[in-house]
């Protein structure tokens, strides 16, 4: 096809910051978005206050038909809706529901899915978390069309990004949500265009990236290396983030970095989960005689705060503390 790329009917699925940037290229390309679908509004904060998804918000700021169905597979209202639409495409970014039968044989071009890892790799609904967390040095995005199976539908367009050596999962997710957004209307113009041919995904080569647990962010440190636990809590950020305990209390690690084996030690060998002072510095042995060098944290009931602070308050002796052990 020749001349300015068509003009489509969606209907756009999608709930958290990281899909805003989908929607607002889809209404850039020139698509009409006749509704958007998100989560119902959730109590967030401290005071639990009833707030509007990011979605929801960018599309009532755009003048955008919203709706929020609590359920969506059996509820013949919504079906309804979107058949009276009839869309072309059915757009889904990070929308958090399982898309129905019913609605996946809707539109003439498919449900359209942005997936934010090189599939099969990381199918799930954490795949940005996991791939910092396997310290994996580059991830990307994929779309794909979408079918009754988690995240195994046809490929349509990949895109790879690298992820950089310090770089945390919270900082990839907004370059990712960035960079996805334009595939996403390339994807829409190929396919209506016939120039894109969705091909299967490998299943030899598919990983599972699943929901985080809280229980995530805890440090083992004698089952794994330093470099290990510094990716993971890279991933894991903001949440569950990384912590251990110190004494029967929480301890949160806010910021780290893998170090070498501080001269404080001297000729005392440290378990893993023990630590070492060197200073205003404080270090923890880990597996495979490796080390961690925390730099800033927050001790159950305190403030976050820098390791020089926190040590001037724990009373702890120079070099290696072999009477105190984390986890």
């Amino acid at each position: 096809m020749s001349g300015a790329p068509e003009r489509l009917k969606l209907v756009f699925c999608g709930t958290p910051q990281f899909a805003v940037p989908t929607l607002e290229a889809l209404l850039g390309a020139g698509h009409e978005v006749a509704l958007v679908v998100s989560q119902p509004d959730r109590p967030v904060g401290r005071k639990q206050e009833l707030t509007a998804p990011p979605v929801k918000q960018t599309a009532l700021a755009a003048g955008l038909t919203v709706t929020q169905p609590e359920k969506i597979r059996n509820n013949q209202e919504f079906r309804a809706q979107l058949e009276a639409i009839a869309p072309d495409a059915i757009v889904v970014v990070a929308y958090g529901r399982i898309v129905p039968p019913w609605m996946l044989a809707l539109p003439r071009l498919g449900c359209i899915n942005l997936h934010a890892s090189l599939l099969p790799k990381y199918r799930g609904a954490a795949p940005i978390q996991w791939a910092v967390a396997m310290g994996d040095a580059f991830t990307g995005n994929t779309t794909m069309l979408l079918e009754e199976g988690l995240d195994t539908g046809p490929i349509l367009l990949q895109q790879t990004h690298e992820i950089g050596p310090k770089e945390t999962a919270a900082e990839l997710f907004d370059e990712l949500a960035s960079a996805g957004a334009p595939l996403v209307v390339e994807t829409l113009a190929g396919l209506a265009a016939e120039t894109i041919h969705p091909r299967p995904q490998n299943e030899e080569h598919a990983t599972f990236a699943p929901l985080l647990d809280r229980e995530d962010g805890r440090m083992d440190f004698a089952a794994r290396a330093a470099h290990e636990l510094y990716n993971r809590w890279r991933g894991f950020q903001p949440w569950p983030g990384a912590f251990t305990s110190l004494e029967g209390k929480k301890l949160i690690v806010h910021r780290m970095a893998p170090a070498t084996e501080p001269d404080a030690t001297g000729d005392t060998v440290a378990a893993p989960g023990h630590i070492c002072v060197e200073g205003e510095r404080l270090f923890v042995a880990c597996a495979e005689n490796t080390w961690l060098e925390f730099i800033e944290v927050q001790l159950e009931g305190k403030k976050r705060m820098a390791v020089a602070e926190f040590l001037r308050g724990a009373g702890f002796a120079q070099g290696v503390a072999s009477n105190v052990r984390l986890g």
